[in-house]
């Protein structure tokens, strides 16, 4: 028995409706209408005389069907897009000594960079990983050929690849007291976190003191997560255990935080080159952050 074949565009719609819950979100992935990606879902669960999705007015969720059809989609898109790759583009081959700033995608990176290993199989990558101050300096000493790190208010280097909303956060339990002065968790000096909350604090007149200096963005997490006090970081820092503390008076709202990458104009460009598309096509295709063109 000859079965129908399973067209990439279907599985490249269901895995975008099933990444984003929705079939509006999943559009603006594909590059295509709602109601294009609404047809696509339901050819593809034609094709399987399976129902991959539990539909009403308020949510959509991926049937025990869908469940196992998104584990294989993945790996058959996967091996499209290295097929496409390959061919189409020069296979990119040897070294690249990288600094990646704690700040960015902490949830995200390992798995996007596992897959980033199988896609670039001859692309090695030496990892380097840190605050932003601390890979900089690397780079300007010619210990990293390219660094994806935080932009500091005062140094204006690289290209902005990506944005995130900065938030207040605290642990789930944290009493919320605006008469007491704020109790901070920062890392040392020179940090940008540090001296945002402390001006954004004084804005508002809050009075404030320093609970807790953490050494890395890991210590930070654990201490806000221990109740030790608040802190500001991005958005995709919150985790079990912590919660957003939302403005009004005194806690003022926050600006965006911007990842840039430094190095594109250097001897490794033909390196970070792949590495950089990669990352902004897998993340913008599951909504993780804000792109920047």
């Amino acid at each position: 028995m000859r079965f129908p074949d399973l067209e990439i565009d279907l599985l490249r719609a269901f895995v975008a409706v099933a990444e984003t819950g929705s079939f509006t979100a999943a559009a603006d992935v594909v590059g295509r209408s709602q109601s294009a990606v609404s047809q696509k879902i339901l050819r593809l669960e034609e094709i399987l005389d399976r129902r991959v999705f539990d539909r009403n007015s308020r949510s959509i969720g991926l049937t025990r069907d869908g469940e196992r059809l998104l584990v294989a989609a993945r790996r058959m898109l996967e091996l499209n897009d290295a097929v496409i790759r390959e061919l189409r583009e020069p296979q990119a081959a040897g070294t690249l000594r990288l600094g990646i700033s704690e700040d960015f995608i902490p949830k995200e990176l390992p798995k996007l960079l596992a897959r980033f290993s199988r896609l670039y199989p001859g692309l090695h990558i030496d990892l380097m990983t840190g605050l932003s101050c601390s890979l900089m300096t690397a780079y300007d000493e010619g210990r990293l050929d390219a660094v994806i790190a935080k932009r500091n208010g005062g140094l204006q280097r690289g290209r902005v690849i990506w944005r995130e909303p900065l938030v207040w956060l605290a642990a789930a339990d944290h009493p919320a007291d605006p008469t007491l002065p704020a109790r901070l968790i920062v890392l040392p000096p020179p940090c940008t976190y540090r001296e945002l909350m402390i001006a954004a604090l004084d804005t508002v007149r809050r009075e404030w003191e320093i609970a807790c200096t953490a050494s890395s963005l890991m210590g930070v997490q654990a201490a806000v997560a221990g109740g030790l006090g608040v802190t500001v970081l991005g958005k995709s820092f919150v985790q079990e255990g912590m919660r957003i503390l939302h403005p009004p008076a005194h806690w003022p709202a926050l600006p965006m935080t911007e990842i840039t990458v430094i190095g594109e104009e250097s001897d490794a460009a033909g390196l970070i080159r792949p590495l950089v598309g990669f990352l902004s096509e897998s993340l913008s295709r599951n909504g993780a952050l804000t792109l920047v063109a």
